[in-house]
């Protein structure tokens, strides 16, 4: 049973509930499967299969959990429950002292978490490649009316966000800041409509994010920085290009293509 104190992911998105009723929320089979499991499943699903594909590689230290409370939308006390599971299951291991702190083990076993099947079937690449295009379609279009409608104050924002992500050392810490400058951009296109609908979207792909290398992070915040800029010339075409190429590589780099190869 998830912890009682078990959160949405942050945010200013609606309540689940009020998402699905007002029919914001992808009502595709494998979206109803991840949401079957427990917040302590879902976690330690993630957590195992970015370890499992290599994207948290043995030896990297865990961020904090509350950062990564923060990041898979769940609470503290979830999250030490589901990395003091995953130590018992030799996943990862905990080292006290001044570099201390959890870490992936040295020889993690792969496939030891039944969860992660909830992520690796048919159905749920399916549904995630459609997330993808549902927000593709909202992305080009936020991008292309940002462009028209961002006043300097709205601009300053969003460059003050991507500067912060450059900054970043954390997988945890870069997803919950790269969640407030898509919001924001949707915010700057000062039409109060698609806040709702964009949200949902987002969140509902959120619910399958994993663990990325930095690296990786970085890379998508260059473009974040090429669609502010084509955003302050006010040029509507290569802001709407940028946030094409911005989402479309999802299809590439989330964790569905990588099971695929």
């Amino acid at each position: 049973m998830p912890a009682p104190s078990d959160r949405p992911h942050p945010g200013t998105a609606p309540p689940p509930d009020a998402v699905a009723a007002a029919g914001l929320t992808l009502n595709a089979p494998a979206l109803k499967g991840i949401r079957q499991l427990s917040a302590l499943e879902t976690v330690r699903a993630r957590i195992a299969l970015a370890v499992d594909l290599g994207l948290l590689v043995p030896g990297e230290r865990l961020p904090p959990n509350e950062q990564i409370a923060d990041a898979l939308g769940v609470s503290e006390i979830t999250v030490r429950r589901a990395l003091v599971s995953l130590g018992k299951e030799g996943v990862l291991e905990r080292r006290r002292g001044r570099n201390g702190g959890t870490l992936v083990a040295p020889r993690p076993p792969k496939g030891v978490v039944d969860a992660t099947a909830a992520y690796r079937s048919d159905a749920t690449a399916a549904a995630v490649h459609q997330l993808i295009d549902h927000r593709l379609a909202l992305e080009c279009g936020i991008a292309h009316l940002a462009s028209g409608h961002a006043g300097p104050a709205a601009i300053e924002g969003l460059d003050a966000l991507v500067d912060e992500m450059d900054h970043l050392v954390g997988w945890a810490e870069f997803h919950g800041c790269d969640e407030r400058f898509h919001l924001a951009l949707a915010a700057a296109t000062g039409l109060s409509s698609i806040i709702e609908p964009y949200t949902a979207v987002l969140h509902d792909l959120y619910r399958y994010y994993l663990p990325y290398p930095v690296d990786t992070l970085r890379e998508s915040n260059r473009e974040h920085r090429e669609l502010v800029a084509a955003i302050r010339r006010g040029d509507a075409t290569a802001a709407a290009r940028v946030a094409q190429q911005h989402v479309e590589v999802l299809h590439r780099t989330m964790f569905v293509a990588l099971l695929d190869g």
